[in-house]
């Protein structure tokens, strides 16, 4: 008995060391150049999208600004909203496999729907709603794949998902590039269409990991005898992918429908279709969270207010620094002395700063954690919103180094970047981390979803922003580029900065009580 559990073990220990690479997991790699391609695919047409709606789609209009800031805050927010549903049909019914390719297909299309994009509205509309419902079943299940190869408890899992978010990085860095260089040498449907090659390489790569066994049994449906379940003669699982389908025209509408709605202006004001959702949305989470507070004890009360605390300023972050895919890269285009690369190409700076500067922010935290020097969680997100008011600021300040023409030097885009790297360093991924920690057991994945929800309310703000800042289209047809663009965009960062460190300041003030309510939590 003894010999055959030797044997059994020794069996156990190759298979483990058959199917790792360098310590891992070999399935985490196939994820991770998955995730770079469908990155480089979402972040390459996310570069584009802005300028090419100002250029192309809306160039004859005088309000092109305001129109492509309200289409871009409506397809941020509704790609954000998607990964809650898409995330719950993985859980219930698909599981991870098949809504990532499901969803990986779909937002394959959506690019080449752009990229074959003449004049027709509807067709942009349509590409850009693939996109959405497509990255509903992709973003958040090929996250959620990469806890599943690793066994509960293995301490391998922290340092698998930083390989894995690399991974993001890397391609959200090289998509700006390669698309911004193709849409401005040969056109924009090249730039969109490399986007799209680039979704079916991760496709590929994800589905040959699939075949060659790496992912074991993970990922597959947690109900497999439910999804040939019948109903009118068409399987459970084709129901929901067709269910998928038809939602696209839907979100096409809701897209299209981007000026101020004419009725309710007294309760909603200039908002269109997709704000109004979004409001009635947030008034139904509000009322829910207010029920979780009522029911908890005084002191998940006190944690649960510290949860909501940093949610809402995490959203005013993310509401400030998605400015970079959409006002700030018209700021680019219009008034900064691009060297070497062009206003879409610009967008790479961010994550490139991220992948210089995430391990030594890691470290730094070990460090002080070691000298007993780690600053509480409030204080770090007080420092987070300082920096993003800093680098709004120094932005501002570039309009007194304008040369006649009004372009501004080069260096104050990469100084702005940097600045927003650190902030964003210094709340995200700790936010993340205490959120697990503070939120009682029994509401955690919904405040998880609350969370995450921040990126959707912030485009919203994105969208308000962009509206205020929209510069209009002179009906002459002379160019918005110069000295009125530029004090339009400055006057803008100056108010985002007094915002931004006003929020620092009120954290701070505020930070001695949250540590107190996280009882004990770092």
């Amino acid at each position: 008995m003894a010999i055959k559990n030797i044997q059994e073990s020794s069996e156990i220990k190759a298979s483990v060391k058959e199917n790792t690479l360098f310590g891992h997991p070999k399935g985490l790699y196939y994820l991770f150049f998955t995730e770079l391609w469908e990155r480089f695919s979402f972040y390459g047409m996310r570069a584009l999208l802005t300028l090419y709606m100002v250029e192309k789609i809306f160039v004859s209009m005088a309000n092109r600004d305001a129109s492509s800031a309200a289409i871009y805050a409506s397809y941020g927010s509704l790609v954000y909203a998607s990964a809650v549903i898409g995330g719950k049909l993985a859980d219930a019914i698909l599981g991870f496999r098949r809504s990532i390719l499901f969803g990986g297909i779909l937002m394959s299309l959506g690019q080449f729907v752009l990229a074959f994009h003449q004049e027709e509205n509807l067709v942009f509309f349509t590409g850009l709603s693939f996109i959405i419902v497509g990255n509903g079943f992709f973003k958040p299940n090929i996250s959620s794949f990469v806890g599943t190869l690793y066994p509960d408890g293995d301490k391998r899992k922290d340092s698998g998902f930083t390989i894995f978010y690399m991974g993001i990085n890397i391609g959200a860095f090289i998509a700006p590039l390669i698309c911004g260089w193709l849409a401005s040498a040969y056109g924009w449907q090249y730039g969109f269409g490399i986007a799209g090659v680039g979704m079916i390489t991760g496709l590929i790569t994800f589905q040959y990991g699939i075949k060659s066994g790496v992912f074991a049994d993970s990922g597959n449906s947690p109900k497999p005898q439910l999804l040939n379940k019948k109903y009118f003669g068409i399987t459970i699982r084709n129901l929901v992918f067709l269910s998928a389908i038809l939602c696209i025209p839907f979100v096409s509408f809701m897209i299209s429908a981007y000026e101020p709605v004419s009725f309710g202006k007294a309760l909603f004001g200039d908002s269109n279709l997709v704000n109004i959702l979004f409001q009635v949305f947030g008034v139904l989470v509000a009322l829910y969270l207010v029920y979780i507070m009522w029911k908890s004890t005084v002191v998940e009360r006190k944690k649960l207010a510290v949860v909501l605390f940093l949610t809402v300023f995490m959203t005013v972050f993310w509401g400030f620094g998605e400015l970079s895919g959409s006002i700030i890269t018209l700021f680019a285009a219009r008034n900064v002395n691009l060297v070497v690369i062009n206003a879409a190409q610009s967008n790479s700076i961010w994550p490139m700063f991220v992948i210089l500067l995430a391990l030594p922010t890691s470290y730094l935290w070990s460090y002080l954690s070691k000298k007993r020097l780690n600053p509480y969680t409030p204080y770090k997100f007080a420092y987070g919103m300082f920096f993003l008011g800093i680098a709004f600021a120094l932005l501002s300040f570039s309009r007194n180094t304008a040369d006649i023409d009004g372009q501004v030097p080069f260096i104050f885009l990469i100084i702005l970047y940097f600045f927003i790297t650190i902030g964003e360093l210094f709340m995200s991924p700790v936010g993340l981390s205490k959120i697990t920690d503070l939120s009682p057991k029994r509401y955690l994945g919904f405040l998880m979803g609350v969370w995450f929800l921040s990126s959707t309310y912030a485009f919203q703000i994105v969208g308000f922003i962009g509206r205020k800042l929209a510069v209009k289209n002179e009906v002459d047809g002379a160019s918005v580029m110069g000295i009125n663009s530029l004090y339009v965009y400055a006057d803008g960062f100056e108010l985002i900065a007094k915002y931004a460190i006003g929020a620092a300041f009120i954290i701070l003030l505020l930070a001695p009580l949250l540590k107190r309510w996280m009882g004990g939590v770092h």
